[in-house]
């Protein structure tokens, strides 16, 4: 590993070339040895930037021969079982690459398979980033630039997934329809902005098509490039590892190395996505047939990531209302827009809200440890199992059929589920957490158990501990403890102008609440009958006497 590294000669006559044209030799001498830390989980937030770029690649080749049409045709094609049905343009297009046009079908593949892994290293990604707090100062922009990006890479996927027009595309598309006209005030005229009418309408698969590869993936690639050069720009967090501060990075220079294994990791990215398309059928849309407006199909699920959708949908009780004679369809409105507004809008103010809790206003380029902060991965666990309740939900009547048991039953289960589930995913992990930090305290307080067993001259039978590993030590010591809450008042008793009011109060309980139970993790002398090195033992081993 290096800190700094001169130019490689590689790439010194194209710099020289480039610098005699643009003056630009500082600029890239500085950043071609700019150094990245090391870690697996860095790697989260790459496999979504190839997932995009294949994304990208594979969605210019079926540009060439999709048709954003809903005309009506009758289908002559490759597919002699659809022959003479009636179906629009867009579904007899996507049929056409499909049979028709060499490698298609795996094109088509491909491009399912990276649009699920895009969204699912999205979100694995960004839990990296709460977990270890890498949204913390000074990265709350990019924190919230990710978010913005998932939030389009849903409805990417969502236009997507409609484009063919087929049966199971359409039946998504009819509820999105219903959630669209639930917003009130504005739900009609975007019903009429995106499908041209009353639906199913004949606008909608083109106006999709339009966002679906023009605009919606020039603000993606627009936010991911604001992204990277932020965190360029800021440099990368680190895990806590030995020479790692947080005013200096340690790890691997750009060029060569970084961009060596950048490189292989993305046709390793490339290469599994392939296998998907080769051997894992996908979306086929074949076997579904055109849309119907008038025909629905029983277990119907959508791509993964709209899953927590449809399951919140599916357990909200039939409730409406009227207000000033018009109805407020709740049982739509409330499962489409609060749980995803419950997620994001908490997401999107927690680094704030934790500041402010905390009184940490330092800078941070060490990530924590999770454990280490057990209130923060307690409330994102219950954030993973609200979402997780809910896309369970999404299979409810594919479960009571599976496992036999009431539709009825399922439902209710998940009603009290999304409110109890949640509780106990907190409590369980704050309890881990705490115990794990226990378990380091202990650690670095007594060594760690050598499975060596010795006699004293007493007759006495104790486990010789040993120190941890130096390297194990830098790991466990890396937790910050929390800052003392503010005084409430200062020494002649005058309240503090933090404490004061129903915010003050609110603030000092949160803090009681956020750090009361944090455990301290520090290098201590151990027990003398404990950390030895046995010389005056008798060692039991399993050799003669």
């Amino acid at each position: 590993m290096s800190t700094a590294a001169e130019l490689p000669k590689a790439v010194e006559g194209p710099v020289k070339f480039i610098d005699d044209r643009l003056g630009s030799t500082t600029f890239f001498k500085r950043n071609i040895k700019k150094v990245f830390p090391d870690h697996w989980s860095f790697m989260l937030g790459e496999i979504a930037l190839y997932s995009f770029i294949i994304l990208l690649l594979t969605g210019t080749f079926l540009t060439l021969w999709f048709k954003p049409s809903m005309t009506e045709v009758i289908y002559h094609g490759s597919y002699h079982k659809l022959d003479g049905v009636k179906m629009s343009q867009a579904y007899e297009s996507t049929l056409n690459i499909t049979f028709d046009v060499r490698g298609g079908l795996l094109m088509r593949q491909i491009h399912h398979w990276a649009a699920i892994l895009f969204v699912a290293a999205l979100m694995a990604h960004m839990l990296r980033v709460f977990f270890t707090g890498a949204y913390r100062k000074p990265r709350e922009l990019n924190w919230l630039i990710g978010l913005g990006l998932f939030t389009l890479a849903l409805v990417e996927g969502l236009f997507g997934y409609s484009l063919p027009d087929d049966a199971l595309s359409g039946a998504g598309l009819r509820i999105t329809a219903g959630v669209i006209e639930s917003i009130p005030l504005v739900g009609s005229y975007l019903m009429f902005f995106l499908f041209g009418g009353q639906y199913p309408g004949d606008a909608v698969i083109a106006r999709f098509y339009a966002l679906h590869i023009l605009l919606i993936p020039g603000i993606i690639l627009a936010l991911v490039t604001a992204h990277m050069m932020i965190m360029w720009h800021q440099k990368h967090t680190s895990m806590p590892v030995r020479n790692q501060t947080n005013k200096a990075v340690y790890g691997y220079p750009f060029y060569p190395v970084f961009m060596a294994k950048t490189g292989a990791y993305f046709l390793f990215t490339f290469g599994v996505v392939a296998l998907l398309a080769t051997f894992a059928q996908i979306n086929p849309i074949w076997l579904f047939g055109p849309y119907d407006p008038s025909g629905i199909s029983a277990g119907s699920q959508p791509d993964f990531y709209m899953g927590f959708l449809e399951g919140s949908l599916r357990i909200m009780p039939n409730w409406e209302t009227d207000l000033w004679g018009h109805t407020i369809p709740l049982n739509v409105l409330i499962p489409a827009l609060v749980p995803l507004g419950l997620v994001m809008t908490g997401a999107a103010l927690f680094p704030w809200v934790e500041r402010w809790v905390t009184g940490d206003q330092r800078q941070h380029h060490v990530n924590d440890r999770p454990r280490n902060a057990p209130t923060r991965t307690a409330i994102g666990m219950a954030a993973v199992a609200f979402y997780g309740t809910l896309w369970l939900a999404g299979a409810n009547d594919i479960i009571a059929d599976r496992f036999d048991i009431s539709l009825y039953a399922t439902t209710w289960f998940f009603r009290f589920g999304i409110f109890l589930i949640p509780i106990i995913a907190f409590i369980i992990t704050k309890r881990v957490c705490l115990g794990l930090q226990r378990s380091d305290s202990a650690t670095m307080a007594h060594g760690y158990e050598s499975g060596t067993i010795v006699m004293t001259p007493e007759g006495e039978f104790i486990e010789i501990h040993k120190p941890a590993p130096e390297d194990q030590k830098i790991v466990m010591t890396s937790k910050e403890e929390a800052k003392p809450a503010l005084a409430a008042a200062d020494d002649n008793g005058v309240p503090a102008p933090t404490s004061r009011g129903p915010l003050g109060h609110l603030r000092a309980k949160l803090h009681k609440f956020w750090t009361f139970d944090s455990i301290p993790v520090e290098e201590g002398h151990g027990h003398d009958h404990e950390i030895e090195s046995g010389e005056s033992h008798k060692e039991l081993t399993g050799k003669g006497h």
